[in-house]
């Protein structure tokens, strides 16, 4: 928790400092209250005594009490700001740093955890910083400040204090010490929550097909009720506090009272001097049980800050994990290739094996795609064809060997650089909410006015989109749902194809982007691309031998080795898997009439 104080601006850190001032001045306004008190008790018990002296005192203690509420206000004012800035920056740091994870750190965390360190466990820091402003400057203030006006009173309701405050401190420590575990598996467990949510609601049309809604209720109930009795066990024993803590001030209040009447009675003189020490004995009495209270009052304010301290140093200590991860995937300082290569992609010698694994995905590959070429991919599932790209854009980094665009190691570029460079199109067609225009531009809306429309319509016809485009209510700005929910699979592929001709880039990796279109439209398709688009490399990984067998070099995966690399015609003569793949698709005959 204190290393995410670290991350206070010099700006926040003054708004503390002020804070500090006004909360000290509510202590010692708060702490003025009993000597008036004092008073007011001494001229009420003192015969001759005026009217007005009373009145007067009284006055006083109702304008340090308003005083004390005004500060506290303020104090509150600051705190509430400083909190809320706190979790923005923390918020934005979380963001920031996942957009900067690879893929490799994004699946070491897990979806479903890192949006809970987005939200939930920001908002438990935010809470106890705007709390702890308030209540642990307060408390050590007026705790130093009571000590200092009760020292000088009686031994004994010293004592008495002292004892109370030992015997809090004691129930604070076994509470906290019982409930830490419970409080660390509960943010566990609200990440498991969230997952099981999660995978009901992107699965909902599985789950309704198959009629499984009683098993994912079971199995949501499952979640909710471990987070559920968890909640309940160190909620319970959190609620042992407040009542040991009542029984403490009551019994100190006791004392308090009954060692002031035992030192009353105690007295062995009499007369008007008998008269006068009990009046000083009952009124310093009442002003020791107002300082002994606000003592007190000041540690219970620190219990506030113990029983929300467990669950928020958990949540602190995951946020850090986030804030504190090293991306394994580092910025270059490259920004373009070697002079005169341009659309160029080659593989020396690439093997890759992801982190911890003993076995390689993809073992000594080599091709080279030249500006204007379409390389494709094809394989069995399982053989690595979608791992190949992705060391491309450099979602993962090759273990041996070197990926090169444009003659230049990817790892040398700057990300942005290198991305601006592709235009990829991933194995699942991700739509984010917002128009068909707004799709389209992702990424660069800010660059064009209103999305450049007409780039837009261009890279919609290319991509075979434009008559469902144009039939949608609003046509290029017609609704998309989150994930493209209301947009067939293949319209979804389609759009997210359009994204990538919208960028006019060096590079188009395709990663099995036809699967959902008919065969009809992903001829057409290729057709437009190649006519539209000519100098722009292509990678395409495929199933269908229909969608690669015009590609200028087919490279064949089995198992992750490159068992074959040539044209259609050539591996159908030399390569026996490439032959297989074929043959299970198309005949003997379609194979040779092309």
């Amino acid at each position: 928790m204190l290393k995410l104080f670290k991350r206070f601006s010099p700006r926040e850190w003054l708004q503390v400092a002020f804070a500090v001032v006004l909360v000290t001045g509510q202590v010692w306004l708060e702490l003025t209250i009993p000597d008036y008190m004092s008073e007011v008790t001494r001229l009420v018990q003192t015969p001759g005594s005026e009217m007005s002296e009373v009145w007067s005192a009284g006055l006083m203690m109702l304008l340090c009490a308003l005083g004390s509420l005004v500060l506290a206000v303020m104090t509150g004012f600051i705190a509430a700001r400083v909190a809320a800035a706190f979790a923005t920056d923390l918020r934005s740091g979380v963001f920031n740093k996942v957009q900067s994870f690879s893929m490799e750190e994004i699946n070491g965390f897990s979806t479903a955890s890192l949006i809970t360190r987005s939200t939930n466990d920001v908002t438990q820091v935010q809470m106890l910083v705007a709390m702890g402003i308030q209540l642990v400057i307060k408390a050590p203030i007026m705790a130093v400040w009571a000590i200092t006006k009760i020292q000088s009173k009686s031994w004994q309701w010293t004592f008495s204090t002292f004892a109370a405050i030992v015997l809090l401190l004691i129930i604070i420590v076994v509470v906290v010490s019982l409930v830490m575990g419970r409080f660390k598996r509960i943010q566990t467990l609200i990440d498991n929550l969230n997952n099981v949510t999660r995978e009901n609601l992107t699965g909902i049309r599985v789950v309704k097909a198959y009629n499984a809604e009683d098993y994912q209720e079971d199995k949501f109930e499952g979640a909710n009720e471990a987070l559920t009795k968890n909640n309940l066990v160190a909620n319970r024993i959190m609620a042992t506090m407040l009542p040991g803590m009542n029984i403490i001030l009551n019994g100190l209040t006791l004392a308090i009272y009954w060692i002031g009447a035992w030192l009353i009675n105690d007295i062995e003189i009499t007369g008007m001097e008998a008269i006068t020490e009990r009046i000083g004995i009952f009124s310093d009495m009442v002003v020791f049980s107002s300082y002994a209270m606000q003592l007190v009052m000041s540690f219970v304010m620190l219990v506030v800050i113990f029983i929300m301290w467990p669950r928020v140093s958990v949540s602190a200590k995951r946020i850090n994990e986030i804030l504190d991860a090293e991306a394994r995937i580092k910025d270059g300082n490259k920004t373009d290739g070697l002079p005169g290569v341009e659309g160029e992609v080659e593989f020396r010698n690439v093997s890759f094996k992801y982190p911890d694994a003993e076995d390689y995905v993809l073992k000594n590959i080599n091709f080279t795609a030249k500006k204007g070429q379409t390389v494709a991919f094809i394989g069995s599932t399982g053989s690595g064809k979608t791992t190949l790209i992705n060391l491309v854009p450099r979602f993962y980094d090759a273990t041996e060997g070197q990926v090169l665009v444009d003659g230049v190691d990817v790892r040398e570029y700057k990300l942005e650089a290198l991305h601006d460079k592709l235009g990829y199109v991933p194995q699942r067609a991700v739509l984010f909410s917002g128009t068909i225009n707004s799709n389209v531009a992702y990424g660069e809306s800010e660059k064009t006015d209103k999305f450049g429309e007409e780039e837009v319509k261009a890279a919609v016809r290319i991509a075979q989109g434009t008559e469902f485009v144009e039939n949608m209510a609003g046509e290029y700005e017609a609704s998309v749902a989150q994930g493209g929910a209301n947009l067939s699979g293949g319209q979804k592929q389609r759009v997210a194809i359009a994204r990538a001709v919208y960028r006019h880039p060096e590079i188009y990796i395709f990663d099995d982007s036809f699967s959902a279109l008919d065969y009809k439209t992903d001829r057409e398709l290729r057709t437009a691309l190649k006519q539209e688009t000519a100098g722009v490399t292509s990678l395409i990984v495929a199933q269908r031998i229909g969608t690669i067998r015009d590609a200028d070099t087919i490279v064949v995966l089995d198992e992750g080795e490159q068992v074959g690399t040539g044209t259609h015609s050539e591996l159908l003569e030399n390569c026996e898997v490439y032959r297989q793949i074929a043959l299970s698709q198309l005949s003997e005959e379609e194979l040779k009439n092309g």
